[in-house]
């Protein structure tokens, strides 16, 4: 005869098994191995097109050791150059001249965090923001003709060249947002095509003496920018890292305020997860468009000011913008559209940035191979169940609950 169970209530997971149950269904666990993928394909890439390491495979079978060796010697080597390129050159010989490629990569990161806090702002609300590259090719007009072109008071002159361009790309990313608050058109359609009316524009200005063409020169370029305009410098002259970094630091600080601490962002964020219960709730979603876009046009923007007045003040050409309008996707989609996600994010491209000319230069190691990387890691972002069944990760919102332990008496049962 079997013994009556009693129902037990299912075992309560320690707090160390929540612990690692909430840190390994995280988005930032997925951003992390999602860069350890990318760098284990680009350590594949680099080994394939070594000079070496194709040689020693040609004999491989008569003597492995030297195939191996030459693929440590190639990925080792890349990834060497790579950090002495972005964090620290162990070569050096005195620590002013060792931190050098930090100050680059943050120099390189500068405007990939305030172009990815654009893109990642309006991702919270729900819209695709595709238009970084105007909106910096704009904002980097407005900045251009003030620093370059007007005569100003030093002091004023700083301040009224970024708050120019600020104003600028938040002008161009808000006609996305007004039309599309009012006809419903879609913001992809509409940013991609004033991607191309502003390029144009552009072009047009720089071909034009008495707007943004430098007098006297037929060459599509502006004059250089007043000295009263530029960013000062952060570390002196031996470095070209420049104020445009704490620039980018206060528009985190400021991202983040307005996303989890301002009503405005509460506002944003109800209209990214639902937009029809935020119309309900009260929530004017055609004005939530219009100035979230406007705001993260402004943001967008400042990475336009922060390339002419501080990394070109020699004058810019159409091709200011150098594909950190796309970039700053990436950044975004890193960064989960978290304002310090996205300040990681952008460190961590800025990194890849500068330490990719190392790895070319000392090792040979093509430059696509950056970019494939970086082109990877968003993949692995973009695929979260990808990365979970590769490294056996536990599915989000799925509890894994210890079995109990059977008691003598449902065992002889």
């Amino acid at each position: 005869m079997s013994a009556v169970e009693t129902p037990q209530a299912p075992p309560v997971p320690s707090r160390w098994h929540e612990a690692m149950r909430r840190i390994t269904t995280g988005n930032g666990v997925i951003a992390v191995l999602a860069v350890a993928l990318s760098l284990i394909a680009g350590s594949i890439l680099i080994a394939i097109t070594d000079d070496g390491v194709q040689a020693a495979a040609s004999y491989f079978f008569a003597r492995p050791g030297d195939t191996l060796a030459a693929l440590w010697d190639a990925v080792s080597g890349a990834y060497v150059a790579l950090f002495n390129g972005a964090v620290y050159n162990l070569n050096a010989d005195s620590f002013v001249g060792g931190i050098r490629p930090l100050t680059e990569s943050l120099k390189f990161a500068t405007p990939l965090i305030v172009a990815g806090l654009g893109v990642g702002l309006a991702f919270r609300a729900g819209l695709f923001n595709i238009g970084g590259q105007g909106q910096m090719l704009m904002a980097a007009a407005a900045a251009g003709y003030v620093g370059a072109y007007m005569d100003l008071p030093i002091g004023l002159h700083l301040v009224v060249a970024i708050v120019a361009g600020i104003i600028a790309g938040g002008i161009w990313a808000g006609i996305a947002g007004l039309i599309k608050a009012r006809t419903g058109a879609h913001e992809v359609i509409l940013t991609i095509m004033l991607n191309h009316i502003a390029f144009y524009l552009l072009a047009w200005m720089l071909a034009t003496q008495g707007v943004l063409q430098a007098p006297g020169s037929n060459n599509p370029k502006t004059a250089p920018m007043a000295e009263t305009a530029l960013l000062p410098e952060l570390l002196g002259s031996r470095y070209n890292l420049h104020a445009g970094f704490l620039l980018a630091l206060v528009a985190v600080a400021f991202t983040w305020w307005v996303l989890e601490r301002s009503s405005l962002g509460f506002r944003f964020r109800a209209v990214g997860e639902n937009p029809h219960a935020a119309k309900v709730a009260g929530i004017s979603v055609s004005r939530m468009y219009v100035l979230v876009m406007i705001i993260a046009g402004g943001l967008v923007g400042l990475a336009g000011v922060s390339q002419v007045l501080g990394t070109v003040p020699t004058g810019f050409g159409g091709d200011i913008d150098a594909g950190m309008g796309f970039d700053a996707i990436t950044v975004a989609l890193l960064g989960r559209s978290s304002p310090l996600g996205i300040l990681a994010a952008g460190i961590l491209f800025g990194a890849f940035k500068a330490g990719g000319f190392s790895m070319q230069a000392a090792e040979g190691v093509p430059n696509e191979v950056v970019l494939v990387v970086q082109s990877l890691i968003v993949l692995f972002i973009a695929a979260p169940p990808l990365v979970r069944a590769i490294f056996r990760l536990p599915q989000p919102g799925v509890r894994t609950a210890r079995k109990p332990k059977r008691t003598k008496k449902e065992v002889s049962a």
